[in-house]
């Protein structure tokens, strides 16, 4: 492992996105990197009743690709009310989302123009809820992979179809509470808003 990790913007990201934020040195989110569909970074998997979820942010889609901080966020299907309506159903009976929907709910009737703004918004925000410092620095360019040696660059590791053990290696998820744990078991690997709204101010020590 190196001392400096490279990711992208994510939308409520993995748990384990949070453990890199957590052990790197230091860690640059390139918010220049060009969009990416079906990844992490406009899609968050949720535990509902009938197990891992997506929920997905829909963003323009100019061509070619834009970058992240230039990729517009859609109001298509009035997904913000969409995703307030899951988390107020699948996590309102963990035992710290009454302590935290005030805070996420201007995420989700306020409107932010670009994904990359509102991602590492919301990301600020689980960090701070649960205790974990902000160490963070944004890209002023971006970052060619022949540019990243002595650099652990998870970029292209942050979709859904990556293997979880190789995207985050420091990362061993191990059981936490989840309300449909006896139901389901438990679902590792889920977005951090998960860890954080059942776990709260342990999140730190969990990780």
């Amino acid at each position: 492992m190196n001392d400096t990790a490279l990711l992208p913007p994510c939308y409520l990201p993995p748990v384990g996105y949070l453990s890199v934020l957590m052990r790197y040195e230091r860690v640059i989110i390139d918010v220049h990197e060009h969009y990416v569909k079906q990844t992490y970074r406009n899609r968050c998997y949720v535990a509902s009743p009938h197990g891992p979820t997506a929920l997905t942010v829909p963003v323009a889609h100019p061509s070619p690709p834009p970058a992240m901080c230039e990729a517009a966020l859609s109001e298509h299907g009035n997904w913000r009310h969409v995703h307030l309506t899951a988390l107020d159903s699948y996590y309102r009976h963990t035992p710290y989302y009454d302590y935290y929907r005030d805070d996420l709910l201007p995420f989700y009737t306020a409107r932010e123009e670009s994904l990359a703004d509102y991602d590492i918004g919301l990301l600020r925000l689980v960090c701070e809820l649960a205790g974990i410092g902000w160490r963070a620095e944004l890209s002023t360019a971006y970052i060619p992979p022949q540019e990243c040696a002595g650099i652990d660059d998870y970029r292209p590791l942050m979709t859904p179809k990556a293997d979880p053990a190789t995207a985050f290696p420091a990362y061993a998820p191990r059981p936490y509470y989840q309300v449909f744990a006896r139901r389901l078991g438990f679902l590792p690997h889920l977005s951090c808003i998960d860890l954080l709204l059942n776990m709260g101010p342990e999140t730190p020590l969990y990780l």
